[in-house]
């Protein structure tokens, strides 16, 4: 009686356990998919716009296929799961890729109304204030 009680509680207690590391896996594995997904959606939105080119479009696609690739291995090498370091660097990757699909998308070459070169475009230019002396 005192082990198939204890069985029991054992076994209550780790099934939610396994439970959550399983959703959690899932769930990750789902927010990184789904990430790639929204910045190939921008991707796309960017070439149909014109506001990416070929070329900018081809090296986007290149560094969201390399995350890809990079998840993929990180999962093999972990038994199918992610660590947290895994999860981190995975981040930094999709956050630089994140900010060139922005880049790409707001570049002076797509962007003829974006003037790179004005950075307080409401200043007056250097040189062109005269010093008032007394």
């Amino acid at each position: 009686m005192n082990s198939r009680f204890i069985m029991h509680a054992a076994f209550v207690l780790v099934l939610p356990t396994a439970f959550a590391m399983a959703q959690s896996t899932q769930t990750e594995r789902h927010s990184i998919q789904e990430r790639q997904a929204r910045q190939q959606a921008r991707i796309n939105h960017g070439v149909a716009d014109g506001q990416i080119t070929p070329g900018g479009a081809a090296r986007a696609d290149r560094n969201q296929a390399k995350i890809a690739n990079q998840e993929t291995r990180m999962r093999n090498r972990d038994g199918g799961n992610l660590t947290a370091t895994d999860r981190h660097r995975l981040a930094n990757e999709q956050n630089r890729t994140s900010r060139g699909i922005y880049d790409r998308n707001h570049n002076a070459a797509t962007d003829p109304a974006r003037d790179t070169t004005a950075r307080f475009p409401l200043s007056p230019p250097l040189g062109s204030q005269r010093c008032q002396s007394g």
